[in-house]
């Protein structure tokens, strides 16, 4: 059965693709996002809405930054905080007010019939300035607990190892594969 990954972000797209371990058909279909802070909540009603218009099995996430000091601000998003004011804003943002935080995946997997919710979450800390040269959106700011390095250092697979989305894609994998959706 062919998948499709709902999004006009190939970055999303290919770490999911490496997660899951399966090829998948890009599709942007379009769609405004409903805005809440809540990446569970924009992932639902995306896939569900996407399904309406594609008529397929089809993947979608939602992602958020979560910062402690701003009560979970941004969320979802994140990513119109990022375009506005860039990852130098949102350092700026959080200095001298605890650089505490989390990303926060939300993987749906939906096939008309079914819907399949997978959640992975990471804790770390936003920097005080961007750091590396590897990934997207405010992957130059986050370090994972644990971690010397920003996402932004790190290579595809040892980002997907342990980051958020790896770890909602994973919960996802396992299904499919039980689900024989995959082949």
């Amino acid at each position: 059965m062919a998948i499709y990954f709902v999004t006009s972000n190939r970055n999303k797209f290919n770490e999911a693709e490496r997660i899951l371990g399966m090829k998948l058909k890009r599709y942007d279909a379009g769609i405004k996002e409903l805005q809440s802070m809540d990446a569970k909540e924009v992932a639902v009603d995306k896939a569900r809405r996407a399904y309406a218009k594609l008529g397929k099995p089809l993947i979608v996430e939602d992602t958020g930054l979560n910062i402690a000091a701003l009560k979970g601000f941004p969320g979802a998003l994140s990513s119109w905080v990022e375009i506005s004011i860039g990852n130098r804003g949102i350092c700026d943002m959080v200095r001298g007010k605890g650089r505490n935080a989390y990303a926060e995946t939300c993987a749906v997997f939906f096939d008309g019939k079914t819907l399949r919710a997978f959640t992975g979450r990471t804790y770390g800390k936003i920097m005080d300035h961007p750091k590396g040269r590897n990934g997207f959106g405010w992957d130059y700011i986050f370090r994972p607990d644990g971690c010397r390095k920003v996402y932004a250092e790190m290579t595809m697979d040892e980002k997907n190892r342990i980051s958020h989305r790896g770890k909602a894609f994973s919960k996802m994998k396992k299904y499919l594969e039980g689900a024989g959706a995959h082949g």
